[in-house]
C-alpha cells in the first residue's frame, strides 16, 4: 500500500468519524432524556399503585360495613 493510499484511507476514516460524532452526541442526549423520563414514569407508577391500594382498602372496608349493616337488619 502506497503512502498516498494510506493518506486517502486515513482521510476517509476521519471524514466518517466526523460524520459519526454528531450522531453519537445526539444518541447520548436522547439516552439521557429517556432515562429521565423513565425515572419519572417509575415514580408516577409507584404513586398510582399506592393510590390503587388505598382505594382498594377503602372499598373493601365499605363492603365489610355494608355487609355488617345488612346482617344487623
Amino acid at each position: 500500500m502506497t503512502q498516498s493510499n494510506q493518506s486517502l484511507e486515513l482521510k476517509d476514516l476521519e471524514d466518517k468519524l466526523d460524520q459519526l460524532n454528531p450522531a453519537i452526541c445526539q444518541c447520548k442526549n436522547e439516552n439521557k432524556s429517556l432515562k429521565t423520563k423513565q425515572d419519572s414514569l417509575v415514580r408516577e407508577k409507584a404513586k398510582l399503585l399506592e393510590k390503587t391500594t388505598l382505594a382498594r382498602t377503602r372499598v373493601e372496608a365499605m363492603i365489610t360495613r355494608l355487609k355488617a349493616m345488612e346482617n344487623g337488619s
